[in-house]
């Protein structure tokens, strides 16, 4: 799901208390919600390295009544259907165990609780996803930069236990995530490696949309990486020539 303007947390702190006043409108003050905002929302929500999302994703526990909230909200302040939708749950970053390893976000109205995403938690998620050509490896590199300037570094057995409680092992992880993220923690300058991140992921989109547009078709994953190989190959030529 895409929005022209964005996200920001100024504006989705705004919505989601529009949405805590229309779901207790239609549902009464007796029967709380819980929203868990994964993902580019749990990002803005507890970190500042990323000005917006262009999505929120949620798991979302609630009476149906919410589903109407989210669509009245979305109809009132001109969003598109599904501003703020569960299709996470289809994706190989999702798991079960994710409410337990939430934290407590804010709670609006009395009635809708949001919980997000802690950090190590949040790394674990971005690896399990690893996509190169989206902001999930930048996000892992922001998420251990923050942390390191707070005072509270990541270390690798934090994250390495919070892959295991969420989905038993790293099997599934892809072997390109897993060196990023050894990168990032032997890094010694994390903000320099999070720009190189960031446009790598950038020039990865551009070769993704491009051969999506000359297809018209969607790329598999395995063809996916070749064609982010290829381009970040030939940036390297450009450069070495230079």
């Amino acid at each position: 799901m895409f929005v022209e303007k964005g996200f920001t947390k100024e504006n989705l702190d705004y919505y989601l208390k529009e949405l805590a006043k229309e779901f207790r409108k239609r549902n009464g003050r007796n029967t709380p919600a819980e929203i868990i905002l994964v993902g580019g929302a749990a990002i803005l929500a507890n970190y500042g390295f990323r000005e917006m999302t262009y999505d929120i994703e949620a798991v979302i526990t609630a009476t149906s009544a919410m589903k109407e909230a989210i669509n009245a909200v979305g109809d009132r302040l001109d969003l598109p259907n599904g501003w703020l939708n569960a299709d996470f749950k289809n994706t190989s970053s999702y798991s079960p165990k994710l409410s337990q390893y939430s934290k407590y976000y804010r709670t609006y109205s009395n009635v809708l609780n949001i919980r997000t995403i802690s950090a190590e938690y949040l790394v674990a998620m971005k690896l399990m996803s690893g996509r190169r050509y989206k902001k999930d490896l930048s996000d892992i590199v922001g998420i251990l930069s923050e942390q390191e300037r707070r005072g509270e570094p990541l270390s690798y057995q934090q994250i390495d236990c919070a892959v295991k409680n969420l989905y038993g092992g790293w099997e599934n992880i892809s072997e390109y995530a897993i060196q990023l993220l050894r990168a990032a923690l032997d890094s010694e300058n994390l903000s320099e490696l999070f720009v190189e991140q960031e446009q790598e992921e950038a020039l990865s989109k551009q070769a993704v949309m491009r051969a999506q547009k000359y297809e018209m078709g969607k790329e598999n994953v395995s063809n996916v990486d070749a064609i982010i190989q290829r381009a970040l190959s030939r940036k390297k030529k450009d450069r070495d020539v230079r």
